[in-house]
């Protein structure tokens, strides 16, 4: 190792090599990208500004808008850059950098939706103590729980991969710096790394999906005996977004994260990165207010103060 020269920047291939499909792809992903923004924004103003919206399921929605922002802003810049100018390279702190905020932002987000998963499940099955096991100081406490897991996991996992020494080839094939196509450019062992990548999978998507679907199994079988259909459709509209998410999100991440590594394909790891990277921060503020009345009584009045201050 003392004879080979250490790497100090990464290439990203990107997402396309053909050129007449860079202009297409970059107005796409800029047309998601300030969708992403301006509507997680938005919801955050809407449940702010409207005291009808402090409830608990709405400080996780402010919470889940956060994390959107962060992946969204980790993710995308760096691509329109690739993709307008094609400037491929990456610094060594910057892949580092930007690994560490996508790890931190993928698992805050799956430890989210089993919180909010929690929530649905208390107002549903145990309405009458609702009050109780979900006051406040609990709420406080489970985004603390959210927030503090997520960062100490995705700084481990960075810590890791800094222990790494690279010495070429230094071509991701990818559009951002990831865990898996870094891991095969390494030339020291990465036996370290996966042990903890196989331990985190566990913890952050196999458990917290478990426990997700767990809460989910309670919530239809108190739904499904509900007398009325009223009653039932009233029921089942409260979780139907936060299931609609869930399904989305975990449907892109388990193959990224869970798949073997002989198995991992970084054609198809392009395509499940767009959806959880892009897609699903586009897509979460629509999910959660197109079903929702309140929301959207919220959102009429943010844009309606933005509109007569411009």
């Amino acid at each position: 190792m003392s004879n080979r020269t250490l790497l100090t920047e990464f290439i990203l291939q990107g997402f396309s090599d053909t050129p007449r499909l860079r202009g297409p792809f970059f107005a796409l992903f800029l047309c998601l990208f300030a969708a992403a923004l301006g509507g997680n924004l938005l919801i955050v103003a809407a449940i702010a500004s409207s005291p009808r919206l402090h409830t608990p399921m709405y400080f996780f929605l402010v919470n889940l808008s956060v994390l959107d922002v962060t992946c969204a802003c980790t993710v995308v810049p760096k691509l329109l850059d690739i993709l307008l100018a094609e400037r491929r390279s990456i610094s060594y702190g910057g892949c580092m950098a930007q690994m560490y905020f996508l790890s931190w932002s993928v698992a805050g987000e799956v430890l989210l939706f089993t919180a909010m998963a929690y929530d649905r499940y208390v107002a549903i099955c145990r309405p009458l103590r609702y009050g109780s096991l979900m006051s406040p100081r609990v709420c406080a406490a489970l985004a603390g729980a959210v927030w503090g897991i997520s960062v100490l996991g995705a700084g481990v996992n960075t810590c890791l991969m800094t222990r790494l020494s690279f010495c070429g080839p230094n071509v991701i094939d990818h559009f951002f710096c990831e865990i898996p196509p870094v891991l095969v450019l390494s030339c020291s062992s990465t036996l370290v790394n996966d042990v903890m990548a196989v331990m985190a999978d566990i913890f952050f998507a196999m458990l917290n999906f478990l426990l997700t679907v767990v809460s989910y199994g309670f919530i239809i079988s108190t739904i499904l005996k509900i007398r009325t259909a009223e009653g039932k459709q009233r029921a089942f509209s409260t979780c139907s977004s936060h299931l609609t998410a869930v399904t989305l999100y975990y449907s892109t991440i388990i193959y990224t994260y869970l798949s073997p590594g002989s198995s991992y394909s970084p054609g198809m790891g392009k395509v499940m990165a767009v959806l959880y990277a892009t897609v699903s921060p586009t897509l979460n503020p629509l999910i959660y207010s197109l079903k929702n009345k309140e929301v959207k009584a919220a959102l009429r009045k943010v844009l309606t103060l933005v509109v007569k201050s411009l």
